[in-house]
């Protein structure tokens, strides 16, 4: 799918959205990182992209005030939407009051249980994530990708490109390789501040993650992410001092991978093959 732009400043005028959402009384709050989608192009682009079916389950990350659940639901068999902020909750139970598919959960994204959600069916994931645990939450939904069809977020562009990003690129890092190691990844769209209220001080981009029906790789998680978190805690270093207390520059060797070069310049193939040999050293203890 070719890379959509919406909101993009032309020249030195400033962006006008389309049609703006309005929203109930309600005063974002910096502290849940709050950032609410006013634009409804966007909102149609997005749901456009993830092209719910009546049949399917879907879970929507901080609805806030429902731009994209109204329009959700409308085409969607069910959908569950995790809320933290109390107000907002009591406003959505409020405003959705006759929905029956509409099922409201407060609480906290990055320590709920997705996949007590899924009921036979896999999950598809929707959300325009707070900034400042978009990470973290990537993460947790990575150890429940067995129970997930697909997931929409809107993210910090930086984000997305490490996400995207190819080995040897300066944006090529931990969350590369895991999310290479969990999904298929496509940067679908970029959105300018314009098209939110307030107004962040950076631009966001769509992304779609699939998880693998089988992994690339025959390894742990766990120890996969030892190693990257290690090849990756001092980028400046070479293989042979970040790995180090991991493995010799023999070891490193052995898989014919150079020890003089730096984590990013590592394919996910690679990391698989250290994890690998980790994991047999702790066998042999």
């Amino acid at each position: 799918m070719a890379k959509l732009v919406l909101g993009a400043p032309r020249g030195n005028a400033k962006h006008q959205p389309g049609k703006v959402i309005c929203y109930m009384n309600h005063k974002p709050r910096k502290r849940f990182g709050q950032n609410f989608l006013v634009d409804e192009r966007v909102v149609h682009a997005i749901v456009a992209a993830i092209s719910p079916r009546a049949d399917e389950q879907l879970v929507e990350i901080g609805p806030g005030l429902g731009a994209l659940t109204w329009r959700l639901l409308r085409e969607c068999g069910r959908l569950d939407v995790v809320e933290l902020d109390r107000d907002l909750v009591e406003k959505l139970t409020d405003k959705f009051a006759s929905a029956e598919k509409l099922h409201i959960h407060s609480g906290d994204a990055l320590k709920f249980d997705f996949s007590s959600l899924a009921d036979g069916n896999r999950l598809r994931v929707i959300g325009n994530l707070p900034y400042n645990i978009s990470t973290p939450l990537l993460f947790h939904l990575f150890e429940q990708s067995f129970c997930i069809k697909d997931m929409h977020f809107m993210l910090q562009k930086e984000v997305v490109q490490r996400l995207c990003a190819e080995p040897g690129g300066k944006e090529y890092g931990r969350l590369s390789v895991m999310a290479r190691y969990y999904c298929d990844m496509d940067h679908l769209l970029d959105v300018y501040p314009e098209s939110f209220h307030p107004q962040p001080q950076v631009v966001s981009s769509v992304v779609r993650l699939v998880p693998h029906a089988e992994k690339p790789l025959c390894v742990a998680p766990d120890i996969l992410n030892r190693v990257v978190v290690a090849a990756f805690s001092q980028r400046r270093k070479t293989l042979r001092n970040a790995l180090g207390a991991l493995f010799s520059a023999g070891e490193i060797e052995s898989l014919s991978i150079d020890p003089g070069i730096r984590a990013e310049r590592l394919s996910l193939a690679d990391y698989g093959l250290l994890a690998d040999l980790l994991s047999e050293k702790q066998q042999l203890g």
